[in-house]
């Protein structure tokens, strides 16, 4: 029985095992011998000391924080939650760089979209410290006393903010799929900086755009020299996919006079610029079957094609003849069989701008910040957020990069606007988008309307925000079947011991290893950080079955069996054995003090191997 490892995917042994499978003749003795990768790679190595790059104080140990395993968890909250049983979508409580690391194994590759509005670095919108050695401590010290923004002297330096945003861009990337896509808001403080190293985690050649989009309708005078009306979202693509689903063309024009079966249809060139000489076999006399008038070509212009398809054409009753000599057959295109798309362009606009027609020209629109603010008063009566992005900024972009069924993620939520606008498309257009929140639970101002209407922390006003938008959103459009619920969860210590050892009173830790699930965690508490750590979704199907007082959880319609009880026997063994799937061979787990001796441990594991299955794990 082997034991479960605590820590989230180790990304620098992932990536050496990827680049063991690209070059297996570079591995010597396990490991990598460089002077051959060097061979290999043949004349695409840099040799130049001096080189182009980007770079500041930190860089590396950011680097390294990215691939530093979490031995964190995430405990489930059903008590804030909505829809606990029947829900896909997801919000989290945590500091977003340790939810990303736990989110590896089971999300690697499964995210079609990513957007984030993170801090713009004005000096007093971030509170992200991080650390290298514990962050899980370092995030509990923060939030229980000093999740505040930082000051105007701590805030305004590059280095901090690059390296708060390198390793969660890193981290982010694993997560998308390989035709996924991000939006990442920022305005001109940090921009530049963020194209930089966007450009290094993502790949240059991955970049689609710096979209430009209207915030605000008037200048504001406590701008200095220029009142700048604009912010940015830059885009770009795991890999070379395509991002975009495309903007439908709005076609005019359009009729059925000789009542077609295949419908609408308008008329099309059926000549294309060629001579006589150029093109001698489309050079020829039409003439129409029904009527007998002969159409004649014009000198510099040719028919589009050979006579022999023509005349397929003609028995398809796909050519217009207009029953005048003097006029020209066409080529009848029909409405449902052209399906033109057109890219949206970089500049977006608010709808009532005199700059741009907006929707004729792209049938994109982003509203301003005004109507984020007014989007939140009227869902709390209240304005208890500063500052909120538009939401239909957020279901244009959701809109033109996902389909019905995809995963859009969200890690610097704020008030949650993004899984409002992904609740808001499903109900226009029938899908069942899930959402993945995830924000830092920083404390709101007591002088704010927010804590004066009882929100102590950004997360409250998320999630309330979520439960009022789903709820209008239902009673507005009398759809009861969408989804409009979210599993909770807090990032925490792990809930075993020996994964979270105390190093300063190593004695009592050992000790306290008789039993190593600590005494104030639930069986949900472990069975969620199991779920994490063999990689699968927190959303995953699960039944709980009773027997004989204990619970056996099944996984994924049999895929995984668990059993976290004490006193576990051979007869609860035999019970899990007759919930295994049909299609596949079960994992089985058990709490590693959960047997009620070492022989029943031991024939336990005897009888499930006699039945196939030989995965079993402890924990």
């Amino acid at each position: 029985m082997n034991r479960l490892d605590g820590k989230s995917l180790d990304l620098v042994k992932t990536n050496i095992e990827s680049l063991k499978k690209l070059f297996p003749e570079v591995v010597t003795e396990g490991k990598i011998d460089f002077g051959k990768l060097k061979l290999v790679l043949g004349e695409e190595i840099e040799k130049r000391n001096e080189r182009y790059e980007f770079t500041w104080h930190g860089k590396t140990q950011a680097m390294k924080l990215a691939q530093t395993p979490s031995t964190g968890t995430l405990r489930p909250d059903k008590e804030s939650s909505k829809n606990w049983d029947t829900t896909e979508n997801l919000y989290i409580e945590g500091d977003n760089l340790e939810v990303l690391k736990l989110l590896q194994k089971s999300y690697f590759g499964k995210i079609k979209m990513i957007y984030i509005d993170p801090p713009y670095n004005t000096g007093k919108d971030f509170v992200y410290k991080d650390d290298f050695r514990d962050n899980i401590k370092n995030y509990k010290e923060m939030t229980h006393q000093t999740s505040q923004a930082n000051t105007e002297t701590n805030g305004r330096f590059h280095t901090e903010w690059l390296n708060m945003m390198y390793p969660r861009l890193k981290l982010a990337r694993n997560l998308l799929r390989e035709d996924g896509v991000i939006f990442i808001s920022i305005d001109d403080n940090e921009y530049m900086n963020l194209k930089k190293i966007s450009d290094e985690i993502f790949g240059e050649d991955n970049f689609i755009a710096a979209f430009v989009w209207r915030r605000r309708a008037s200048s504001a005078m406590a701008d200095k020299l220029v009142s700048k009306d604009h912010e940015y979202l830059l885009c770009y693509q795991k890999s070379n996919f395509s991002a975009f689903n495309g903007l439908e063309k709005d076609f005019s024009n359009f009729s059925n006079p000789d009542n077609d079966p295949r419908g609408e249809w308008t008329k099309g060139d059926l000549t294309v610029g060629m001579t006589k000489e150029q093109r001698p076999n489309q050079y020829y006399d039409l003439v129409d079957p029904k009527t007998g008038i002969v159409y004649k070509p014009n000198p510099q212009r040719v028919w589009a094609y050979v006579k022999e398809s023509i005349d397929k054409l003609i028995k398809e009753n796909r050519i217009y003849f207009p029953n005048n000599p003097k006029q020209k057959p066409m080529y009848k295109r029909f409405k449902s069989e052209l399906k033109v798309v057109v890219n949206p362009i970089s500049t977006w606009i608010n709808e009532n701008s005199k700059l741009v027609d907006f929707k004729e020209v792209t049938q994109l629109y982003s509203g301003l910040n005004s109507e984020g603010t007014k989007v939140i008063q009227n869902l709390f009566e209240n304005r208890i957020f500063d500052y909120p992005k538009p939401i239909s900024l957020l279901i244009s972009i959701i809109n033109q990069c996902t389909k019905k069924d995809d995963i859009i993620l969200d890690f610097f939520s704020g008030s949650a606007t993004t899984a409002h606008a992904v609740m808001q498309l499903n109900a226009e257009d029938g899908g069942n988008r899930k959402f993945i929140m995830i924000q830092l639970p920083e404390k709101t101002d007591e002088k704010s309307d927010a804590y004066n209407a009882g929100y102590k922390n950004i997360c409250e006003i998320g999630k309330e925000r979520i439960r009022r938008a789903g709820e209008k959103i239902v009673q507005e459009t009398g759809k009861t079947d969408l989804d409009i619920g979210f599993k909770v969860f807090k990032l925490d210590s792990s809930n075993v011991k020996m994964w979270d050892p105390d190093f300063e009173n190593l004695e009592q830790t050992l000790f306290n290893l008789q039993d190593n699930i600590k005494e104030d965690r639930t069986k949900e508490d472990l069975l969620y950080e199991i779920l994490l750590k063999i990689g699968l979704p927190l959303t995953t199907p699960l039944e709980e079955i009773e027997y004989n007082g204990k619970t056996i959880y099944n996984v994924g319609f049999g895929s995984v069996l668990l059993c976290l009880e004490n006193e576990i026997d051979l007869d609860l063994v035999n019970e899990m054995m007759n919930h295994q799937s049909e299609h596949m061979t079960p994992k089985v787990i058990f709490k590693e003090s959960g047997f009620i001796n070492d022989s029943v441990k031991t024939n336990a594991i005897q009888t499930l191997k006699k039945n196939g299955i030989t995965d079993v794990r402890s924990v």
